[in-house]
């Protein structure tokens, strides 16, 4: 049984560089330093943060707090401006593809356009964009229903969207609107792993797709590769891997979302290997 892996799988660059701002300040020994919110969509990774000294926290006024890191996603205006008046050391690891689609929804906000966000309404990155862009601003998935809407629109994107979402905002929002702006925020290796997991799905038998179950962009390849004719799972550990899933298989592909860690896809390789998988050439 041959295992190929997606070259574009595991961190992204943003979520690479908050875990080596967060993991560099736990190397200091510094007590009291917590994130706000998950600093990232992945479990074990939040484990083992917690096990060198960082933890989540909501309670940004609470007493022994010496540093708060605020997450990849990035968060609300108001709860900035509560994190900015802790009166403690604050470490901004928002991933600079975040930072950059909550100036456009500000900017398209003061020049008068009412602000669509393409994305996941309850998604912290979402949360944190609507406070950027206006009191008319409204969040659509891809699938909904347009409401109706100002003359001028502009769009924003969640930056784990698929570009094909967008299209089809777009082509809805043409037909209703006189004005139209769009600020396509999808961060590129998104578009890039979606792109490779697509391609790869339609060379191998079973997808396996690694990474936490509360992380956007790891579910959305799962359901990429479920919509089309392969076996697929998504699994965020190689405990969770069972040999009768590769009962006559002769092709095995794995791929990762933006916040799963090296180590964890390394082991799902092993636990393949174990099972009697045997790791393609150049993957």
């Amino acid at each position: 049984m041959e295992i190929l892996t997606a070259k574009g799988a595991g961190f992204c660059f943003g979520v690479k560089r908050a875990i080596d701002i967060a993991f560099a300040m736990a190397e200091k020994k510094q007590k009291g330093i917590y994130t706000v919110g998950p600093l990232i969509h992945n479990p074990q990774v939040i484990d083992r943060l917690r096990e060198k000294g960082i933890a989540p926290t909501e309670e940004i006024e609470a007493a022994g707090i010496s540093a708060l890191i605020i997450r990849t996603h990035g968060i609300p205006l108001d709860l900035r401006e509560r994190v900015s008046r802790a009166g403690c050391e604050i470490v901004d690891a928002t991933c600079p593809f975040v930072t950059k689609a909550q100036h456009y929804a500000k900017l398209l906000n003061e020049e008068g356009y009412q602000v669509v966000i393409l994305g996941d309404a309850n998604h912290p990155e979402v949360k944190g964009l609507m406070s950027y862009a206006g009191e008319n601003a409204i969040v659509l998935d891809a699938t909904a229903e347009l409401p109706e809407l100002k003359s001028k629109v502009g769009i924003v994107v969640q930056t784990t969207q698929p570009v094909d979402a967008l299209k089809r905002l777009i082509g809805k929002v043409a037909e209703k609107a006189k004005e139209m702006k769009v600020y396509n925020t999808i961060c590129n290796s998104t578009a890039l792993r979606l792109r490779e997991t697509e391609t790869m799905a339609g060379r191998v038998d079973v997808m396996i797709v690694v990474g936490g179950r509360n992380s956007a962009n790891t579910t959305q390849l799962a359901r990429l590769c479920a919509s089309k004719p392969v076996k697929t799972y998504h699994i965020e550990t190689a405990d969770e891997l069972s040999a009768q899933w590769f009962g006559g298989i002769k092709k095995v592909g794995i791929t990762a979302g933006a916040s799963t860690p090296d180590w964890i896809i390394d082991d799902v390789k092993k636990r393949i290997k174990d099972i009697g998988g045997e790791e393609a050439d150049g993957t």
